[in-house]
């Protein structure tokens, strides 16, 4: 039997009623923006313990500057500063304000007042001249906008009632940004896997030099501020390495021998040893690396002190160091900064680039095949909190490095007054970079368009589309946003399909159904349910202990010899094993995770990749990931039936059964929870998707996000641009288990439909839809719009300038104008406006006269409220205000409707219900759609939905919809159909029915069901275009394009065609010319020229009749008149300004 469903309507009207204060109704929703609140959060509480956060991370990476004052012929005076500490407080009204009882702002006022929701971040500016005491300045450093419901939030912890109480959702969930009273999303990115190296060939890698191929292995490393760092192998074709990074946009390339001897104190014997690994009968291997060590002695580099002070030579100008650092500390700043940048010590650095040149070497030797950067198992997620953090550290070391090239410029311009033991001076230099200082700006101004301006690209491949707008067309819609993981707008525009494709690899990570039909489509995804995003790092510091007890062995070189594989623990190199032993380690730590022995010394999120050992496939090894940013699902262990959590990297090398009968003793180790789990929230929203074919899954994810839905419950506090409401929805009787898990019945999409399936009256053809016209009449998809109206009467002067327009009305104001608007100048609440009617009024203090603001819109709009938006520090007169206008939608012919199958199709016509066909029982169908829909389309799905339906209706149950619960053996139509004939009614769901027209029986039993119908946003309302006059264009004189301009529709050269090959020549020379560009042209009728005739004086002065001369022919006789597109003219003028005569033959 299938789980049953329910509809909870009498629990949901009870919680909507008593909202409680302890939990909420779906923590599903909560759970579902985890990801994004959690990477906010961990701004201020990152880590094991959570202590601190990733700006005080980013501020131990910045470190601080110096600078020196050139005194005494020397360096001189060494003045040091740096940001001590940085403090992000919540939102708060402005010092300024001084009339609210409360201080707190919550977002639904800046929501409401098209604000931003912005709290104080603030830095402890810190300084010191040589060795002297340290002085400590606090500086404001703008106000960056806050994430809703974060721990900088106001509303962080808040319940239902008191979310209500603050006129927010009921579960109102947060997680994106308000920036001028747009919800505003940072989009989850792919990146690279962290800390992992990856082996690559590409092509473009030879167009770094002549000696270079197509193989390289590549890693981004990760700092603990979770800013990151490529660093690329490449190899050359002469048997050498070569290092690349890239800092701050600019690309070099440094010898790797150089870096290994910077690294660590080492000969040339241990760096043969540590690649080779024992395997000394590889020739291949052990010729290139004899040659790479013989290459290097051409730079006499011996010591380690050598290298560094080389390099840093080499790099001092680049790497912006304190002049009085020596050359050997610039190279070690190097190091430190840019090479392998997560690990801390110089020996595990050493040994991860030794790794790093044998999988290289590996690669080219055919020993092992190069990894998929397009695949799930080599990605990660960049989330939006981290993003945000790696951007104010960036701002914050742009800002320290103003304020150091300002005192540098002083210094060398020998500027009056600079003195580093006066503290004024530091002041005054603070003022002059205050520019720079102002970082809430900056993030504004990121959040509002997406754009990162960045100096150092902060090792992204795009500096466009970080943003969205989290739009509530319906709440779909908007829960889709926070699962959408875009691959990147760098792809977007490659030729190669590649990138797109959907790999065996993202099971159960990104949804094979959820993704958009055009050119987005692979490339925007959306997580799928189960999946989880890690943001905080797992405690693994008991775990290099437990690998040694399992054999792990921490001796580079151990005597097992060719055998030997890699142990790694986030990119760090903690040992080595045989293969046998590798696979006993990761099955023991995989059961001791589960189980929770070893006092849990093994949190559920690490991640335990065990790659075994083979030729020509992936290299070999195991890799433990515990880092956060990693995608991770749970299964189910069937050692001991427990949860496990399996990340993307070692899924790939597990056995994970999806059915029972699938378990293969021996072999498999896991089971997925549910066969749904591969599926986004969405996907699972589609009841019985399993009978659909695939594409038609496809269009109901992205039609399911268009339908004209519930966006929200506090409607009345919402001021969106413009809002679509259904009025008339309800709960559909067929519904997945996930309906109930999300709330969905909060918010109700569509309307339960009898439809009848039979071809009647002709107006059904094409997927076209006959709608009863009495169900129209009862509501059936009745819809309303809200659209905003803005009026600003601070644009109509310039800034700084008095204020001089007031809303209110004079005496002078005409009776007209009182009918639609107040005494103070704003709109009655209830009136309908047409075009052209005042929407507000104002005194303009120069002329003393009333003035209005007109309604444009094309439609008519009903007021339904009106907002008085006052300033922020709550010290002027009222200058702007925001008026809601309702406008009524009722499903005309041509508005769109779909069902949860994919089976779109427009109204075509409001039958008259006396007309409609009825059933033996005297139902008659609300909608009629055509037989034909269903064959080339497959949609089964709707089918059984339509049975269940019936059904369900019938009983008075819900119907449990959800995918893969039937099969062979237990058929839906076997279960839908008993209920049917439980009920008295036809086992296969059809009827006899009767023509409302004739009252005869249709020779044939009709499909008569009920159906979860969406009308979908797209109505005729917002899109016909009709035109009979209009505004032209100046120079070709034909109509403009565009709708809002009252523009024509173009005909095309295909439209041209069509009536040339139909011979309709009347009709041609009417629409390209007659309604067009419709001209009198002059023309000489000797030289055949419509440029050069031109009007000269008048024939007398009694008369305004000017005689027109051929200036070519010097006469006036032979000029005739005919009617050309004036088009032509302009191509004959264009042409005749290249040289090019155009000359007419004509004919009486």
């Amino acid at each position: 039997m299938p789980p049953i469903a329910k509809f909870n309507t009498l629990e949901r009207e009870r919680t909507f009623q008593n909202p409680s204060d302890k939990s909420f109704q779906t923590p599903a929703l909560q759970e579902m923006v985890a990801p994004h609140i959690e990477a906010f959060n961990a701004l201020m509480e990152f880590g094991v313990g959570k202590k601190t956060g990733l700006l005080d991370l980013a501020l131990q990476d910045i470190g601080s500057k110096s600078v020196f004052d050139k005194k005494d012929g020397g360096l001189g005076n060494k003045l040091s500063f740096w940001v001590d500490e940085l403090t992000l407080s919540k939102p708060t009204l402005s010092d300024k304000e001084r009339n609210s009882t409360t201080r707190q702002i919550y977002p639904t006022e800046a929501r409401e007042r098209l604000n931003s929701y912005k709290g104080k971040l603030q830095a402890k500016l810190a300084w010191r001249v040589n060795d002297g005491p340290v002085v400590v300045e606090t500086r404001d450093l703008g106000q960056v906008p806050i994430m809703i419901r974060s721990n900088r939030c106001n509303l962080e912890g808040a319940y239902p009632k008191e979310l209500i109480k603050h006129h927010e959702e009921s579960e109102e969930f947060g997680g994106y940004f308000l920036v001028n009273g747009i919800e505003k999303l940072i989009r989850l990115l792919i990146v690279p896997r962290r800390n992992h190296v990856i082996a690559l060939i590409r092509s473009s890698f030879t167009n770094r030099g002549p000696t270079y191929s197509s193989y390289g292995t590549a890693i981004r490393c990760t700092r603990p501020d979770q800013t990151s760092q490529t660093n690329t192998v490449h190899y050359l074709t002469d048997g050498g390495s070569m290092l690349r990074f890239a800092w701050r946009k600019q690309e070099y390339l440094v010898p790797t021998m150089l870096i290994l001897k910077a690294l660590i104190d080492t000969s040339d014997k241990e760096i043969f040893d540590s690649v080779m690994l024992g395997d000394l009968q590889n020739t291949f291997l052990t010729d290139r690396v004899e040659l790479m060590l013989r290459s290097f002695k051409t730079y006499n580099l011996h010591t380690r002190k050598q290298c560094l002070a080389y390099l840093g030579e080499k790099f001092r100008v680049v790497m912006n160091f304190p002049e009085d650092f020596t050359d050997v500390e610039v190279g070690e700043g190097i190091l430190n900064k840019i090479v392998l940048v997560h690990l801390k010590n110089n020996r595990d650095k050493f040994n991860l680039l030794i790794f790093m040149i044998r999988k290289v070497y590996a690669l080219v030797a055919g020993e092992c095949s190069p990894d998929n950067p397009d695949s799930p198992q080599h990605q990660e997620v960049l989330l939006g909190g981290h993003l945000y953090g790696s951007i104010i550290k960036e701002k914050i070391e742009d800002w320290l490095n103003g304020i150091k090239a300002q005192i540098t410029q002083d210094v060398r311009r020998k500027v009056a007054g600079v003195d580093f033991l006066n503290n004024q001076y530091f002041t005054k230099t603070l003022l002059k970079t205050s520019g720079l200082q102002d970082i809430g700006q900056k993030m504004s101004y990121f959040l509002a368009t997406g754009n990162l301006v960045s100096n150092t690209g902060l090792d992204l491949q795009q500096a466009t589309g970080y943003t969205i707008v989290a739009e509530k067309l319906n709440f779909y819609r908007f829960l889709a946003h926070f699962r959408c993981i875009h691959r990147g707008s760098f792809f977007a525009e490659l030729k190669t399909t590649t990138v797109r494709k959907l790999l065996p690899e993202a099971w159960g990570f990104l949804c094979p159904v959820h993704t958009p039909d055009g050119s987005p489509c692979g490339l925007l995804n959306h997580l799928s349910h189960t999946c989880k995003v890690i943001t905080q790092p797992a405690d693994v510091s008991r775990l290099p202990n437990i690998l040694a007890s399992l054999g792990v062995s921490q001796t580079l070189v151990p005597a097992r010899g060719q055998k030997t594989v890699v142990v790694q623990l986030d990119g760090r190199i903690v040992g080595y094993c045989s293969s046998d032993e590798a696979k006993k380690v990761a099955d023991a730590l995989r059961h001791y995770k589960v189980s929770g022995a070893h006092q849990g010394a093994i949190p559920l999120d690490v991640e335990l990749g065990y790659v075994p050992v083979s030729h020509g496939g992936q290299y070999p090894g195991l890799y433990i990931f515990s880092t956060p940013a990693r995608m991770m699902r749970p299964v189910r262990y069937l050692a001991n039936g427990k949860t496990d959590m399996v990340g993307s990297f070692e899924q790939v090398y597990m056995e994970i059964a999806c059915m029972d009968d699938e378990i293969r003793p021996g072999e498999s180790t896991h089971q997925e929870l549910a066969p749904t789990s591969m599926l986004s929230i969405i996907a699972n929203l589609t009841p019985f998707s399993d009978f659909n074919q695939s594409p038609r899954n496809m269009y109901q994810c992205q039609m399911g996000k268009q339908a004209m839905g519930t966006p929200a419950t506090a409607l009345k506090y919402r001021t969106d641009n413009k809002m679509y409401r259904l009025q008339t929805g309800q709960t559909p009787i067929v519904r997945p288990a996930l309906h109930n898990t999300y709330g969905m019945d909060g918010f109700p999409n569509g309307m339960n439909a009898v439809v009848a399936v039979i071809s009647y009256t002709g107006y059904d053809m094409e997927d076209a839809m006959i709608l009863n016209k009495s169900s129209h009449e009862r509501g059936f998809g009745y819809g309303t719009i809200y659209k905003s109206e803005i009026v600003d009467l601070g644009d109509l002067r310039i800034r700084g300038e008095a204020v001089l327009h007031h809303f209110g009305m004079g005496l002078d104001a005409p009776r007209s104008w009182r009918e639609k608007l107040d005494k103070d100048g704003l709109p009655c609440i209830g009136v309908t406006l047409k075009e052209g009617d005042p929407i507000c009024a104002y005194i303009d203090d120069t002329t003393g006269k009333t003035m209005i603001k007109k309604y444009k819109g094309m439609e008519d709009g009903i007021v339904d409220e009106v907002r008085l938006l006052g300033s922020d520090n709550g010290d002027s007169e009222l200058q702007k205000i925001h008026i809601k206008l309702r406008i009524t939608r009722s499903p005309i012919i041509g508005d769109k409707f779909s069902s949860r199958h994919g089976q779109k199709g427009v109204c075509s016509q409001k039958w008259p219900s006396v007309d409609m066909p009825f059933s033996e029982s005297g139902i008659q169908p609300d909608v009629i759609i055509n037989p034909h829909a269903f064959p080339s389309r497959m949609t089964i799905g709707m089918f059984v939905e339509s049975l269940a339906g019936k059904s369900g209706a019938l009983h008075g149950i819900a119907q449990d919809a959800t995918p893969f619960t039937y099969n062979e053996t237990f058929t839906a139509a076997d279960y839908f159909g008993d209920q049917l004939k439980a009920a008295g009614y036809n086992y296969h769901g059809n009827e006899p029915m009767y023509s409302g027209i004739t009252g005869e029986e249709f020779k044939v039993d009709i499909y008569l069901g009920v159906v979860y119908y969406q009308r979908l946003r797209h109505m005729v309302s917002d899109k016909y275009q009709v035109r009979t006059t209009g505004p032209v264009h100046n120079l070709t004189m034909q109509p403009v394009k565009g709708r809002k301009r009252a523009g024509g529709i173009r005909f095309g050269e295909m439209e041209r065609d069509s009536l040339l090959a139909h011979g309709v020549s009347y009709l041609l020379q009417d629409r390209l010319m007659n309604c067009s560009d419709y001209s009198i042209c002059n023309i000489c009728t000797k030289c055949g020229s419509i440029t050069s005739p031109i009007s000269t004086h008048a024939v007398s002065s009694l008369s305004n009749v000017r005689e027109i001369e051929c200036r070519a022919c010097q006469t006036s006789t032979g000029i005739d008149q005919v009617a050309i597109p004036y088009v032509f003219r302009y191509l004959a003028t264009e042409l005749m300004s290249m040289g090019i005569k155009v000359t007419l033959k004509t004919q009486p």
